[in-house]
């Protein structure tokens, strides 16, 4: 595995790479490093589907607001080597800020609409800082694919739209949600959870397994669903919500309030951001219909 901290050795590797093999496709698997199973699952993915597989790992000052966790936001440089070497990972990109940001940026990559709600809404700016290093990467790596996790189904949704109105040449692959036996989606930031907070954090998949079901109630509408969803989430008396909210995905509309959902026409997706004590985790489920009456 070539190990690249800089631009300009990227770039030298990949030019390598294509003049001595122009027809093998590359995967890009864009991370914020401190890597876990979740990662290594994008990693395995890009490796069976492509002859050439990058990873970059880069936490991106500009997608955390004046307030947010960048400064603790877990590192582990030694251990991100040893698991990319163990996937597989044929170069890893690890610049640092100054490398990527040597100026600060006067150009925006600004997204709009589906950056509206969730995340968008309740960390504002996020994801212009998403833009515009995602946007960086894919101009620096050149991949055919970059592999996205569905737990952030917002990023997945903002960074397709990006590439569909640009004409970038990627395709954007989203990888299903990996989760700790308890349920729990697979997370960096899990480390900041104090025992009792972690037991409580369960509450999480376990509402969205709830409203699995409850959705082909008859009957059933958006705004009860996600009162219900809401409900469950509060029994946990550690949860802090940030939002709940049922919308179509991937564009990110909102349900009308008396939607029939047995019924709904369009995939919906249940988005969930909880605070436990000062660690905000998201989650979410999609549901693809079937019919018009059933959901995958």
């Amino acid at each position: 595995m070539i190990v690249c901290t800089t631009i300009n050795e990227a770039r030298a590797q990949l030019a390598k790479r294509r003049l001595d093999a122009p027809e093998v496709a590359i995967g890009l698997v864009p991370t914020m490093g401190y890597l876990h199973e979740g990662h290594a699952s994008l990693m395995r993915r890009a490796k069976e589907e492509c002859g050439y597989t990058v990873l970059s790992v880069f936490v991106n000052p500009l997608q955390f607001g004046p307030n947010e966790d960048f400064d603790r936001y877990p590192r582990s440089a030694e251990q991100d080597i040893a698991l990319a070497e163990a996937c597989g990972i044929d170069l890893l990109f690890m610049p640092t800020v100054s490398e990527m940001y040597p100026v600060k940026p006067l150009t925006s990559v600004i997204i709009d609409s589906v950056t509206d709600r969730l995340c968008g809404a309740s960390r504002p700016g996020h994801f212009d800082g998403v833009g515009i290093v995602v946007c960086k990467l894919f101009h620096i790596i050149e991949p055919h694919r970059a592999y996205f996790g569905m737990k952030d189904a917002q990023q997945i949704a903002v960074v397709k739209r990006m590439v569909d109105d640009l004409n970038m040449p990627v395709e954007i692959v989203p990888c299903d949600t990996v989760r700790e036996d308890d349920g729990l989606a697979k997370s960096s930031r899990n480390v900041y959870l104090n025992e009792q907070e972690r037991q409580q954090a369960v509450v999480l998949s376990k509402s969205l397994q709830a409203a699995e079901h409850w959705l082909r109630e008859p009957g059933m509408t958006a705004e009860r669903l996600a009162g219900m969803v809401r409900k469950t989430i509060e029994e946990a008396p550690l949860a802090v919500i940030d939002y709940v909210e049922l919308l179509t995905y991937p564009d990110l509309s909102p349900v009308e309030a008396q939607a029939l959902l047995p019924n709904y026409p369009d995939t919906l997706i249940i988005a969930l951001a909880v605070k436990f004590g000062g660690t905000r985790l998201i989650d979410n489920r999609l549901f693809i219909p079937l019919g018009g009456v059933q959901y995958v």
